[in-house]
């Protein structure tokens, strides 16, 4: 036996006796991704791992399986994990490598997304804000500086994902990654400039050679071979910028964010399940709800700004980890229909046909295998329609699947599951302890002076600009001055500031005076405080916070 033979036999004796061996070859064609030579129909969810504990992890992803899941698909937070440039932080929440290998316990594959620009309504865009700070640096642009930089990172990822044999290609779960994060909605501000660093993004990702096919979303023109995928509400219009190349989905929006003051989002899972039964009528594969479980913003993670610290999504998965019904158990019946047609769907291209006004069939037909879709997308009115010789009943903006262009398994605007509501009981802090003091409920806190009471304050001529100054170290900045006023006790003036900060509060004389707000639509704003001046001397603070940090594109 030759050397190579026995490296086979030793690769295939590996993969049937290790759980977690995943010993795929990940490749694509038109119609599918294709692992291990077979193509495949592939159901995907986002559950980010810092924005849960790692004591949930098994539980979130076990309940992602049996809701029908094949992948997880989570972002990689730059920021997160290298606080500091060249001090990477991966413990706790921040533990990249543990994720992946709890997903691949459970037997599920993962889409890693390392950006590193992600967005996702985390702070900063998920870029550590030391890069802020490197001479002549420009994001997300043909700058050399912060090609330098991402490209250091990704590789740093990547290597890590190497060296745990995490990669499909080395028998681990990572079956996809992306570079780059809905570039194309903002590129044409870049102009010729954007152009050449998507291209050089394609290149740099495809050169660390990791054996598994790369992505860009929301990139119309990602060069060969990254798929080009989608985001949205609905993607069945949606088609891929090369024949060569599958029709995915990279973010089906489960819900939305939720901002500070806004009302919290809601998506009926009635519309989600159309939807998807929608983009694999029409020829779609892989597809990804964002979010499957969306967590939690901790600590001071929130981004936006005005992105509030839940980040629940009105995901199937709740920011508890409790299961949202009907909503996940609905999917999981969509899911379910949906597998039974995978033969079918991964066969042959679909063959779609007009049943009159608003109605539409897809027939995935060769030889003996045969699913339809039958779907009315008008909005309001239910009809019966004709097909095969057969007559079916649709609801208004609903699909009905038929995995043997026959009998209906599942019609998305029909619920099965039962609903359930979450309910939480409150507590109040009643006890009068000392502000230093831990009370029986665990929670405690400080009184803090009004004013500057650190040594590290500095002279300054006018407001300053926040994140220069703090390097997002706090959301907090205080301003402190004082006026001697010579006229009578009990004046009254105004107050009155121009501020490009999220919030601010004013003191005079250790009194507050008012205080003011930007909102999610508008950040900036300018406010006019009515004040009383003693006679003499009069102190003056302001409190300047920032709610989560944007990265500005330009």
């Amino acid at each position: 036996m030759r050397a190579t033979q026995i490296v086979l036999v030793l690769f295939w004796l590996l993969c049937i006796h290790s759980p977690t061996l995943f010993c795929a070859n990940v490749e694509y064609d038109h119609r599918a991704l294709v692992i291990d030579g077979k193509r495949r129909v592939l159901i995907s969810g986002s559950i980010h791992y810092p924005r849960s504990t790692p004591e949930m992890w098994p539980d979130l992803i076990q309940k992602s399986k049996d809701g029908g899941l094949d992948v997880i698909e989570t972002y990689v937070f730059w920021n997160l994990n290298e606080p500091v440039r060249g001090q990477y932080d991966f413990d706790g929440r921040k533990d990249l490598v543990k994720f992946v290998k709890t997903v691949a316990a459970a037997g599920l594959y993962v889409h890693l997304r390392i950006g590193p620009y992600v967005c996702a309504e985390w702070n900063y865009g998920g870029f550590p804000l030391w890069l802020h700070f490197i001479p002549g640096i420009k994001f997300r642009t043909d700058n050399e500086p912060f090609k330098a930089e991402m490209k250091r990172f990704t590789a740093k990822i990547v290597d890590m994902i190497k060296e745990e044999n995490l990669y499909a290609s080395q028998g681990g779960p990572v079956i996809l990654s992306q570079i780059e994060n809905e570039y194309g909605n903002i590129d044409s501000a870049y102009g010729a400039a954007g152009k050449s660093y998507i291209k050089w993004a394609a290149t740099m990702a495809t050169s660390l050679d990791t054996g598994v096919p790369w992505v860009m979303c929301q990139q119309a023109d990602a060069p060969d071979p990254i798929i080009n995928t989608c985001n949205g509400f609905y993607c069945d219009q949606f088609t891929p910028n090369s024949n060569t190349k599958p029709k995915m989905w990279t973010e089906n929006w489960s819900g939305w964010f939720l901002p500070f003051g806004g009302a919290v989002p809601y998506r009926p899972v009635e519309d989600l399940a159309f939807a998807v039964a929608r983009f694999f009528q029409r020829g779609g594969t892989f597809q990804n709800y964002y979010m499957y479980h969306g967590g939690t913003n901790f600590d001071r993670t929130s981004g936006g700004p005005f992105i509030a610290t839940s980040y629940d999504y009105d995901a199937p998965i709740d920011e508890y980890g409790i299961i949202r019904q009907p909503k996940w158990g609905h999917l999981k019946e969509v899911h379910k229909a949906i597998k039974l047609c995978e033969e079918a769907l991964i066969a042959t291209d679909p063959t779609i046909t007009s049943l009159g006004p608003n109605l539409e069939a897809a027939v995935y037909k060769t030889g003996s295998v045969c699913a339809a879709f039958l779907a009315n997308v008008d909005t309001k009115s239910d009809v019966t329609v004709n097909f095969s010789g057969n007559s079916y009943h649709l609801p208004a903006w609903s699909v009905s699947i038929l995995p043997d262009c026959k009998n209906v398994v599942l019609n998305t605007a029909k619920i099965n599951s039962a609903s359930a509501i979450s309910s939480f009981t409150t507590e109040s802090l009643k006890e009068d302890i000392g502000s230093s003091e831990a009370s029986s409920t665990g929670w405690s806190w400080i009184s803090e002076p009004v004013g500057i009471s650190k040594a590290d304050s500095f002279p300054q001529t006018g407001l300053l600009e926040q994140i220069n100054t703090t390097a997002d170290k706090s959301d907090y900045l205080w301003y402190s001055l004082s006026i001697d006023y010579k006229g009578d006790a009990g004046s009254q003036t105004v107050l009155h500031i121009e501020s490009l900060g999220h919030a601010l509060h004013a003191f005079i004389n250790g009194k507050l005076a008012g205080s003011q707000t930007g909102n999610s639509g508008k950040y900036k704003f300018t406010v006019d405080i009515p004040v009383t001046l003693v006679a003499g001397k009069n102190t003056i603070d302001l409190l300047s916070l920032t709610v989560g940090l944007q990265v500005q594109i330009f």
